[in-house]
This record gives structure tokens, C-alpha cells and sequence, in this order.
């Protein structure tokens, strides 16, 4: 089979995580007879660098083009990059705000697994992670406060800044069935989180993630606040199944829930359309303070390019077989300094890619 994927490898340390996913996909070409025709972009600071703007229209017009795209990792360090002191609409993340609304990508879905090899290096109490968990958490992409309306004024005398969260009840019924289609091919079981004591937005959702339920008679659905759902993520984080929410709930409960898999380097994540189209990146930012040392993860930029296998060219084989090839890894001892532990093998992040890529 012959795939055309859209490359955009970031800044700090995507080019180097980015170039170990393409390393274990490009072992998947050669075991199972497919061809991945890559087409590298620039998106983030470096397009800022070559381009003047985070986003071009030709960047967009590749990904169009392409059967997926993968990509590492946005921005810098925001408080000594140059690029910080540009106009918000001219920042890196403009970008990937920018690419999400272009390509209409409305769903995020980041799977969140406590391998029972790196449960030690969970920071929850020993009874709570020896339980493990495995959940989704999908986050609506393209509505509420980041897209909403925004300024800053002078109202008598003092500034006043404003952002608004919209939603319309079409976003909220489209990411809700996304939800329950996923639950039913996992433990059939979906929790919305909301601000519904509060939010006029959070009391619509609620609405109409109850009208969508109805059509899915065996998946159980709870609400939960998001504020409690802050909390049950430490508590009992087995207790979820697949976890849908507004955009900004999803962004900051999806980073929680990343630490309690015992690094942000271990998560995946796949931004969606309405087709089989996706974006496909690690949930972890740049990390400047490491970029070109080569001791980043890439385990979670493996597991997004398994993502894209599994969800977009429907290859579930050899989706399961890059999996199951991070899983060897991990049970053989390998470790980047993230998640290294007494007694385990140090690697770096391009030994990591070898090692996940021989396991294929």
C-alpha cells in the first residue's frame, strides 16, 4: 500500500522524536510491503524562522494533499524566545491552532496506559497505580476558549481583557458521537465532564451529550464535573473508560492524566476530521531545555504514528506489531532518562528508536 504523509518535525525536540517514528514506520514499510512517501514541512518557531509566520498556506495545502500527517513539537521556551515577543497571532501555537481549524481536525484523542513495567514510576500511591488504567481522553479541538472571541481594553481607566467560549449544540453532538463510537469498541463506558453548575455552555453540552447516549443503549454514561474529574484522575484513575470534554477541560485534564502514566513522554495523541484524516503527535511539548541532545522519549511519537497506522490507513497489524514492539522494549529494560529506573538500560532517544524498530 501506498501512503503519502505530511512530515512536520517542529522545534526544539520534534525533529529528533519525529525522526524516530519515521525510523520504526519505515520498518513497517519493509516487513509488510508498503511504500510511506514523506513530504517534510515547517510549522511552529522554524516557519516563524524561515517564513515570518507560524502557518503557511502552503504548509496547509501539502496536508490537504496528504493522507495524514505527522508531527512533533511546537514552540520554545517562552520566556527567552524571540518568538514570544511577537504579536499572540504570530507565535508558534498560532500554528496549531491555525492547522486544527484548516484541516477541521474537531476530535483529539489521547490514550493514556500505565504500563505495568513504568508503574513505579507513576507518582500515585502504590495501591492506586498497582490497579493500572487505560483510558481516552478525547477533547473537542476547534471550539470554546481558544477560539472564541478576545480582546483587551481600557474600560475606565483600568485594562480588561475578554475571552469568550462558544459553543454551538452541532460541535457538541459531532465530538459526542466521536465518544461513543470509540466506547464501543473499548469497555463501553463514557464520562462527560462538564461545568454545568455553573457554564451556560457546560448546561448545553450536558443536554446534548444526553441526547447522543440515547442512541447508544449499551454504553453507560456519567457526567462529572471537571473539577472532580481533576481529583478522580488521582484517586482512581481506573475507573475511566473513554472521557469526553470541551477544549480547554481537555487540554489541562489530558496533561494531568499524561503524569500519571509516569511521563508525558509516553503519550500519544491523534487530532481527527470527520473522515479518516488525522494529525498525528506526541502530547508532550518541545522541551527547549533538552532539544539536540538526543535524550528525549520518542515513545509517544512511535505510538502516534501506531495511531495513525490503526485510525487513518486502517492497518491494524501492523499498528499492533509497533505496539507490541514498545511494549518489548519496555519489558526488556530499555529506558530514556525520563522514565529510567535502578536497574533498567539507559538509552538515548535515537538507541530507543533502534531498539522499538529491531522489535518489529
Amino acid at each position: 500500500m501506498n501512503k503519502n504523509i505530511a512530515v512536520i518535525k517542529g522545534d526544539g525536540i520534534g525533529p529528533e522524536i519525529v525522526t524516530e517514528a519515521m525510523k520504526v514506520l519505515d520498518k513497517v514499510a519493509e516487513k509488510y510491503g508498503h511504500t510511506f512517501n514523506y513530504t517534510q514541512l515547517l510549522m511552529g518557531g522554524c516557519s516563524i524562522d524561515v517564513n515570518g509566520v507560524p502557518l503557511t498556506d502552503e504548509t496547509i495545502a501539502a496536508c490537504k494533499a496528504s493522507d495524514a500527517v505527522l508531527m512533533g513539537s511546537i514552540g520554545g521556551d517562552t520566556t527567552t524566545s524571540p518568538w514570544y515577543k511577537l504579536p499572540a497571532n504570530l507565535r508558534p501555537e498560532a500554528g496549531l491552532l491555525g492547522i486544527r481549524k484548516a484541516l477541521g481536525l474537531f476530535a483529539n484523542l489521547r490514550p493514556c496506559v500505565l504500563y505495568s513495567e513504568l508503574a513505579g514510576a507513576c507518582p500515585l500511591k502504590e495501591e492506586i497505580s498497582a490497579k493500572g488504567f487505560d483510558m481516552l481522553i478525547m477533547r473537542e479541538l476547534t471550539g470554546g476558549l481558544y477560539f472564541g472571541a478576545r480582546k483587551t481594553e481600557e474600560v475606565d481607566g483600568v485594562t480588561v481583557a475578554t475571552d469568550t467560549l462558544v459553543y454551538s449544540e452541532e460541535e457538541i453532538r459531532r465530538i459526542a458521537i466521536k465518544a461513543f463510537d470509540v466506547a464501543m469498541k473499548r469497555r463501553k463506558k463514557v464520562t462527560s465532564v462538564d461545568k454545568a453548575n455553573v457554564l451556560d455552555s457546560s448546561r448545553l453540552w450536558r443536554k446534548v451529550v444526553n441526547e447522543v447516549a440515547k442512541d447508544y443503549p449499551e454504553v453507560t454514561l456519567e457526567h462529572m464535573l471537571v473539577d472532580n474529574s481533576a481529583m478522580q484522575l488521582v484517586k482512581n484513575p481506573a475507573q475511566f473508560d473513554v472521557m469526553v470534554t470541551e477544549n480547554m477541560f481537555g487540554d489541562i485534564l489530558s496533561d494531568e492524566a499524561s503524569m500519571i502514566t509516569g511521563s508525558i513522554g509516553m503519550l500519544a495523541s491523534a487530532s481527527m476530521n470527520e473522515t479518516k484524516f488525522g494529525l498525528y503527535e506526541p502530547s508532550g511539548g518541545s522541551a527547549p531545555d533538552i532539544a539536540g541532545q538526543n535524550k528525549a522519549n520518542p515513545i509517544a511519537t512511535i505510538l502516534s504514528a501506531a495511531m495513525m497506522l490503526r485510525y487513518s490507513f486502517d492497518m491494524t497489524e501492523e499498528a499492533d506489531a509497533v505496539e507490541a514492539a514498545v511494549d518489548k522494549a519496555l519489558k526488556d529494560g530499555y529506558r530514556t532518562g525520563d522514565i529510567m529506573s535502578e536497574g533498567m538500560k539507559r538509552v538515548s532517544c535515537s538507541e530507543m528508536g533502534d531498539v522499538i524498530a529491531g522489535n518489529i
